[in-house]
């Protein structure tokens, strides 16, 4: 998987790592039992804080989408799961989304569309 840091984005760099990683995960890019870099790797090749990638790695694996081996480092788990803590963030996350696509005209079918074609890309790998 290939990561990509847009450091004039509004996104803090830690999200920005997070959200590619599990947004790899659902794609299929990553699996089970994958290694990822390590932190001390992944900061010299952005040329970014090693406490940037580890704070993205800590957030990832309290949420269940990595844990840390001796040997391998963090390695993509999937332990991950919809709680109720994290279908609130959910609603909580979309709510401004929506509520600008609405207010911009599109009608919920239209929003809809756009749901099922992400979630088409999860469903099929890319």
């Amino acid at each position: 998987m290939l990561l990509r840091i847009e450091f004039e984005s509004d996104i803090p760099i830690y999200m920005q790592i997070k959200n590619q990683i599990i947004e790899g995960i659902a794609l299929g890019m990553l699996k089970e039992g994958d290694e990822l870099p390590s932190i001390r790797q992944l900061a010299s090749d952005f040329g970014i804080n090693l406490h940037t990638v580890k704070k993205a790695y800590d957030i990832l694996k309290d949420e269940g989408f990595l844990s840390v081996h001796r040997r391998k480092g963090y390695v993509v788990t999937k332990n991950a799961s919809a709680d109720d803590n994290f279908i609130e963030e959910l609603k909580k996350d979309l709510q401004p989304i929506l509520a600008n696509a609405f207010s911009r005209g599109m009608t919920e079918d239209e929003i809809l569309k756009i749901c099922r074609e992400i979630l088409e890309q999860f469903k099929n790998g890319m």
